[in-house]
């Protein structure tokens, strides 16, 4: 007994390879856009993260003891400050780079000494390119992220 001819059969598979080749384009098509939105939402904890060490970087020099102002060594001098009788924190740990997922950072070094800034190490190009807030207005058309600078910088009066 005969289930179907060899062009009946011949047909159900070109039907079958259509069909795969469908669910493989939407399937890399759906990779496609998770990767973004994984992308998009590094990025915008790169800005959380970003602000949180330079705004604590701004709390260790403005908290420095006597009238000459410094900035810390390092960002591991954020998680303990022993410069007083007791201890202050102004990081309770230590932050990934979001994008890179890797404990380093870049750091800006003040010319006086000590960091006064961080920023990404990825050479990727951002999704955000406008509509930061005012502190941050110089990341718009930036080409990358490691040009995004989170940078403390006392205000003169």
């Amino acid at each position: 007994m005969q289930v179907g001819s060899s062009q009946s059969r011949g047909f159900i598979l070109l039907g079958m390879l259509v069909l795969m080749a469908i669910s493989g384009y939407a399937l890399a098509e759906c990779a496609a856009k998770w990767r973004d939105a994984v992308q998009r939402e590094r990025e915008q904890e790169l800005l959380k993260v970003g602000d949180t060490i330079r705004q604590a970087i701004g709390a260790y020099y403005q908290q420095t003891p006597g009238v000459v102002k410094h900035y810390p060594d390092s960002l591991e001098a954020l998680l303990r400050d022993d410069r007083y009788p007791v201890s202050r924190r102004y990081l309770r740990k230590l932050y990934t780079d979001p994008i890179t997922q890797q404990a380093q950072w870049g750091l800006l070094q003040a010319p006086s000494g000590g960091v006064m800034g961080v920023y990404s190490l990825s050479h990727d190009r951002p999704f955000k390119t406008r509509n930061f807030p005012p502190l941050y207005q110089s990341f718009e058309d930036q080409k990358s992220y490691e040009t995004w600078y989170f940078v403390y910088v006392p205000l003169r009066g």
